[in-house]
């Protein structure tokens, strides 16, 4: 199927592509074969060095409390950020140039520094000014830095949603009366979410990666900084990296997974139905239809 950026490929073409994958397989091939090739002379692929992970010790000791900590900080940090972000967004289209132009500063400000720079600010933050332990004040830390980065992403995400939206569907709501609330709440916002979606759900994995950063910095026992126990403990660096890789590929996995079933049923959702409203089911305010498209006696008709 054609489309304005994409035309249907032709018998060369395709011919092409295909020639292009099976070259690609192969130097995929080779490239793992050479990694293999060079584990195994540097004694890598031993069996007592990937024996622990066949032992429950490993994990309920190191990795899945590691693995809880950081499901944990990202969770918290998800839930305070979205709607966070999701106000500063919205506040950066405001009709009034003071809430413009402070939700704008917060958030190119915040987006501008580096996520570590933040959490290492925030530790310090809660060393000098709070009460929190030193064995909770890592997460703190983490859950902080998170927040404020991923938050300016996200508004930045939203923004760009609603904005991505035709201008007659605005139009259209302020034609009924719906004031701006209305329009943002119950016609921009539902239809842009599920074009945002996928710049979420990005922001989302970044998240869960992220966290590792407050265990290299701050000490936050979270899955990387836990492997690096357990290596310590059974001499097994590189094995012990590559199962935490694989550990954050199936979280990460599992999350894009349920966003793509959800932004399939958020479309499925909006799918009209065919049925047709009555006059009690929308109410209408005349004076916003009159400003919208005139009166009769200022366009000469009787009437819209």
């Amino acid at each position: 199927m054609s489309s304005v950026l994409y035309d249907t490929p032709g018998p060369r073409a395709k011919r092409r592509n295909v020639l292009l994958s099976v070259v690609f397989t192969l130097l995929l091939a080779l490239l793992l074969w050479w990694v293999w090739l060079k584990m195994d002379d540097k004694n890598q692929l031993e069996w007592s060095l990937w024996e622990p992970f066949t032992t429950s010790e490993a994990w309920t000791t190191y990795l899945l409390p590691g693995l809880g900590n950081t499901l944990k900080a990202a969770a918290i940090a998800m839930v305070i950020a979205l709607p966070l972000g999701a106000v500063f967004g919205i506040a950066r289209m405001s009709d009034h140039a003071w809430v413009r132009g402070v939700a704008g500063t917060v958030v190119e400000f915040f987006r501008a520094i580096p996520v570590l720079l933040l959490m290492l600010f925030a530790n310090e933050f809660y060393v000098r000014s709070t009460d929190i332990s030193s064995e909770q004040r890592p997460l703190y830390a983490v859950v902080t830095g998170l927040v404020l980065y991923n938050a300016s992403v996200l508004a930045e995400i939203v923004r760009a949603g609603i904005l991505s939206l035709p201008r007659g569907q605005t139009e259209a709501a302020y034609a009924v009366g719906l004031r701006k609330g209305q329009t943002m709440s119950s016609i921009l916002l539902p239809q842009a979410v599920t074009a945002m979606l996928p710049a979420i759900v990005s922001q989302l994995v970044v998240i869960v990666k992220d966290t590792a950063l407050g265990g290299v910095m701050l000490g936050f026992t979270e899955l990387l900084n836990s492997r690096s126990t357990l290596a310590a403990n059974y001499a097994n660096v590189i094995p012990s990296f590559i199962v935490v890789g694989i550990i954050f590929i199936i979280v990460n996995f599992l999350l894009t997974s349920f966003a793509s079933w959800l932004e399939k049923r958020l479309r499925r959702s909006k799918k009209s139905t065919g049925a047709v409203l009555g006059e009690d089911t929308v109410e209408v305010n005349p004076a916003a239809v009159r400003g919208a498209y005139g009166t009769g006696e200022n366009t000469g008709g009787g009437g819209f």
